[in-house]
């Protein structure tokens, strides 16, 4: 009677059916450990964000993971001739770019101050002169993501993202191994330039797609044994009487 199962198309039937639970079942852990990961950077973002701040020149950057995310400040002057930009990105459904401008510290390393956003349409203003205030959230250096266009070599005035290795390449003083996104500066800047947004901390819709490649799952193992017992009943129809 369920010899019929054992031959080739209803292995290959049986085959899929197993790939196809497997493949979701594996989405579906994939999605709950997002979600841990989703919670973990919320966690570590709420909690650095309500330290106090920390005069940037004698935080220890050794590890700028260990410090993204945390109030900071820095005092010095702005090196105009070496500011650049940051591309594609996108701020309240609008287009645009991130002004990136080096500060200059009192003890003669340089920061980069993420002076804020502004639309394609919008010309870069000038950085204040003079001594500048500026208190901000420090984030570390960006990793060039899958498929992501690389830089070219030499002395470039616009970037795909914030790497602070490649910007101390055409940097002459060196580098601190963190940002600084500014909040508030004084003198105040352009008020061209809005605030660069801040992280969503939400948990984002991991848990309803991990339940749903669950439950998808769940229809092939269901639609695989309807598909069996079907089979069944038919061969038992039509089966001649004793």
């Amino acid at each position: 009677m369920y010899r019929f199962l054992f031959r080739p198309k209803w292995i290959g039937f049986h085959l899929l059916c197993i790939f196809g639970v497997v493949l979701m079942v594996y989405l579906s852990l994939w999605q709950f450990h997002r979600l841990d990961e989703r919670k973990t950077f919320n966690s570590e973002v709420r909690e650095r964000s309500s330290l106090g701040i920390v005069d940037v020149s004698t935080l220890d950057t050794s590890d700028p993971l260990s410090v993204e995310w945390r109030p900071a400040g820095a005092k010095g002057k702005y090196i105009p001739d070496e500011q650049v930009l940051i591309l594609n990105r996108s701020q309240g459904g609008v287009a645009g770019m991130n002004v990136l401008t080096p500060l200059q510290l009192d003890d003669g390393r340089a920061v980069i101050i993420n002076r804020g956003f502004i639309a394609l349409s919008a010309t870069p203003p000038p950085a204040p002169a003079g001594v500048v205030k500026v208190v901000g959230v420090l984030r570390s250096t960006e990793e060039r993501s899958t498929g992501q266009a690389r830089e070219a070599s030499g002395e470039l005035t616009e970037f795909f993202r914030l790497d602070i290795d490649r910007l101390q390449q055409q940097i002459e003083p060196e580098l601190l191994a963190v940002a600084l996104v500014a909040e508030v500066s004084e003198p105040a800047d352009s008020s061209t330039l809005l605030p660069v947004s801040p992280p969503e901390l939400s948990e984002g819709s991991h848990l309803s797609y991990a339940f749903q490649w669950l439950i998808f799952s769940t229809a092939v193992v269901v639609g695989w044994v309807l598909a069996i017992r079907k089979s069944i009943a038919s061969r038992v129809q039509s089966a001649p009487s004793a």
